[in-house]
Order: structure tokens, then C-alpha cells, then sequence
């Protein structure tokens, strides 16, 4: 008879541990299931900072560089708030599962979004980006970039993360990494996805090069005349993409958006094309 009661509440204590166990599990899946939509989002769609982007970023009609509305952007400066507060909240694991091509998205689309909050910082007062750093600090190496529950800077985000050797290994990067400039390469009108992020590369690489304001063949002087960005990040165009081992080589492949002659391409391949680089033109991208 004293038996009864102990198993009673053996009974009862079972069935609450049962009952937590699935309240545990029901809060899990809760939570795996939320983290997975978000995860979605972040990988593929990147939605909230394409509509951004869509809404104030347009193609000139030669549709080789593009301008940013800072003045419409800066009225929808919440919306980008909360673009980085979603970027922020993507952990190392979060990441460390991507693809190769969704985790190189997202870099560059963290990047660029925290590009155009910091210039909104001083807009409309600003001129050029370069204006918000100083002789000590320029403005890609302060802290104003959450990733991974620490500030980064953007330095941090386009040297340490996107071309660090043997990571991506991805010249076309410059195309896409704005910064905020007329000389930069355009931002595009849309988010950067993995999904179509080899298209995007290629899309933008293709319009930078046919811009003859930034890069150009002068066929009476037989020379190359291309934007600095050659100049600053050479290495990255001679590490062995698609088997490119020079910066002539990057060329030579697109050497009909340059308007080099075929008679010439030989020459340029071989390294024995005088190469110039332009000035870059660091007034802000705004489309006033």
C-alpha cells in the first residue's frame, strides 16, 4: 500500500518531464525554423536591402555607371538600419554554412550597405567620402560594422575577409564593392545574391570595362589607359583566375569592351602593351 503513492508521483514526475521534453523540442524547432527563415533571407534574397537598393540606386542611360538618391535613401535610413541589424545578427556558424557563393554575397552586400549608412552620417553636407577620415584614420578604417558580435571596419570586411588569399580569389569583386565614388565601379541597382552572383560579377565587369571614361585603348598611341583600381589591386587580377596569371591577361579577355584592335591583342597578352592609369574621380556618387 505505501507503494501506491511513490509511483503515483513517479507517474506524475515522468509525465512533467515528458512534457518538458516536448515543450523543449516544440521551442527548438521554433527556434531552428525562425533562424532558418531569417538564414533564407540573408543567403538568397537579401529582400530588404534589394528593395533599398531598387528604390534609390539607378543605371545612367549608357548603363555603364550608376547614382545613388542619398537624399531618398536618407529618408529610408530606418529601413537601412534595420538591413544591418539583420547582417549583424548572422553568427559565424550562420556563415561558416553558406556556399562559397552565398557567403561572398553576403560580404559584399554588408559591405556596401554600411558604405551608404556611414556617408549618410554627413549627407548632405558631404562631397566626397574621403572628407570623413582624417590623417590618422580614413573612413575604411573605422569601426562601424557589426559582424559576429564585434565592430569591424570596412578595411576589415574588403581586405581581411573578401580577398584574402585563397578564400574567393575573385578579381570582379572590384566591380561590385562600391565605394560611394564616381570613379567606383557602379553600385548596382539590386542586391548581390549567391544565386546569381556569377552572372552579377560578370554583368559588372562587363560595364565597367566598356566605360571609356574609366578604361580605354588609345590606338594612336598604342597604350591602355585604365582606372587605378588596376593599379592599387594588380595582385588580385594575377592570382590564376579562370588561368589568368596576368593583368594583361584580364585584359586581353575583355579586350573587345576596350576597342583593342585584334592586331594589337597579341601584343597585349605578352605583356608589351604601355599601360596608363586615370585619374579617380572621389566626388560622391549622388544623384542630387
Amino acid at each position: 500500500m505505501r507503494g501506491l503513492p511513490i509511483h503515483g508521483v513517479s507517474r506524475r514526475v515522468w509525465g512533467r518531464e515528458v512534457a518538458s521534453r516536448l515543450i523543449l523540442m516544440l521551442l527548438t524547432c521554433l527556434t531552428l525554423g525562425a533562424a532558418g527563415a531569417a538564414h533564407a533571407a540573408i543567403d538568397e534574397a537579401h529582400s530588404a536591402f534589394d528593395a533599398l537598393l531598387r528604390r534609390h540606386v539607378a543605371w545612367d542611360t549608357a548603363g555603364v555607371t550608376s547614382s545613388v538618391s542619398y537624399r531618398g535613401l536618407a529618408a529610408d535610413r530606418a529601413e537601412l538600419g534595420k538591413v544591418l541589424d539583420l547582417y549583424a545578427g548572422v553568427s559565424r556558424a550562420d556563415y561558416e554554412a553558406m556556399s562559397r557563393d552565398q557567403r561572398l554575397a553576403f560580404l559584399i552586400n554588408l559591405y556596401n550597405a554600411a558604405t551608404l549608412e556611414l556617408v549618410l552620417g554627413a549627407y548632405p553636407e558631404l562631397k566626397s567620402i574621403r572628407d570623413l577620415g582624417s590623417l590618422i584614420r580614413s573612413p575604411w578604417k573605422q569601426r562601424i560594422v557589426r559582424l559576429f558580435g564585434e565592430l569591424r571596419t570596412l578595411d576589415d570586411i574588403e581586405h581581411g575577409m573578401i580577398r584574402t588569399p585563397g578564400v574567393f580569389d575573385e578579381p570582379r569583386i572590384h566591380f561590385v564593392v562600391n565605394c560611394a565614388s564616381i570613379g567606383c565601379p557602379a553600385l548596382r541597382p539590386e542586391a548581390i545574391t549567391g544565386a546569381r552572383l556569377q552572372a552579377q560579377l560578370e554583368d559588372s565587369t562587363r560595364r565597367f570595362m566598356r566605360d571609356a571614361s574609366r578604361n580605354r585603348y588609345d590606338s594612336v598611341k598604342g597604350r591602355l589607359e585604365v582606372s587605378k583600381i588596376f593599379d592599387w589591386y594588380r595582385a588580385d587580377f594575377e592570382r590564376g583566375w579562370l588561368g589568368i596569371g596576368s593583368r594583361e591577361q584580364f585584359f586581353a579577355r575583355y579586350a573587345d569592351l576596350l576597342a583593342i584592335p585584334s592586331s594589337d591583342r597579341a601584343r597585349l597578352a605578352e605583356q608589351r602593351v604601355p599601360i596608363g592609369f586615370l585619374d579617380y574621380d572621389w566626388r560622391l556618387n549622388d544623384r542630387r
